[in-house]
């Protein structure tokens, strides 16, 4: 796996999730931006409307089918505390994979997806999105088990525990500052098969699949790629590496 510069961790894990070994890899796509890069800085105006979001399996065990949640919240900035929970921006529960294109056609939003809106002068905020398995057994809380309007904070752990969500198939993040940036984040380069190194495979995967997620968005990835066979090496893909803490 190609070695990411400690200076470009962002110490998502363990600050916001608490382990990330993920099956997949997520993209998002920003109208007038295009596919967006691991830790990409944009500006409010960017990020203001839904993003498409493209899940590439990580090899040909990994299937795409079932439930799935997706979230988006505000880890703020690198250091912040985050034991009293985070703001949530996105989530949708019962989110689909029909003919290679995630749609919430069926799916409860229980957040409609909100744009970053980081408080000037604040830093540069990670906003990172979570692709979650959704299992048969999964019951949202009470407290959102119905559309909830606005941003509002909440405990991203203690949601999936509370819920019996699945483990993490996939997962991003953007950086968003208000005003003139205050700091350059180079994001992570683009991700290429030669790169990428996956968990061993488990006995759920059988078929891979490429899925686009345009939940309200106007937009969609074209040229999603299947990233074929790789020697299992146990640990996460390299292009999302710069989630796990130096």
């Amino acid at each position: 796996m190609e070695t990411l510069n400690k200076r470009y961790t962002t110490k998502i894990v363990p600050s916001l999730l608490p382990s990330f070994n993920p099956s997949a890899l997520l993209t998002l796509n920003y109208a007038g931006v295009g596919d967006i890069s691991p830790g990409q800085l944009l500006t409010k105006e960017q990020s203001a409307p839904t993003p498409a979001v493209s899940v590439t399996p990580a090899n040909s065990t990994v299937q795409l089918n079932g439930k799935y949640t997706i979230t988006m919240v505000d880890a703020d900035v690198v250091g912040s505390d985050l034991s009293k929970g985070v703001n949530r921006h996105w989530l949708v529960n019962g989110v689909d994979i029909t003919d290679g294109k995630v749609t919430n056609a069926s799916a409860a939003a229980i957040t409609a997806y909100a744009g970053p809106g980081p408080a000037a002068g604040s830093g540069p905020h990670r906003y990172v999105i979570v692709l979650y398995r959704q299992p048969d057994s999964f019951k949202a809380p009470s407290d959102l088990s119905q559309p909830v309007p606005g941003v509002t904070r909440f405990d991203l752990n203690a949601y999936t525990k509370d819920s019996g969500l699945g483990p993490i198939v996939a997962a991003t993040y953007i950086t968003v500052e208000d005003g003139t940036a205050t700091i350059s984040i180079p994001a992570t380069s683009s991700v290429v098969s030669s790169t990428l190194v996956v968990p061993q495979p488990t006995r759920t995967g059988t078929t891979s699949g490429t899925a686009t997620t345009g939940a309200n968005g106007p937009t969609t990835t074209n040229g999603a790629r299947s990233l074929g066979s790789f020697s299992p090496l146990g640990v996460v893909l390299a292009g999302i590496a710069f989630m796990i803490a130096a």
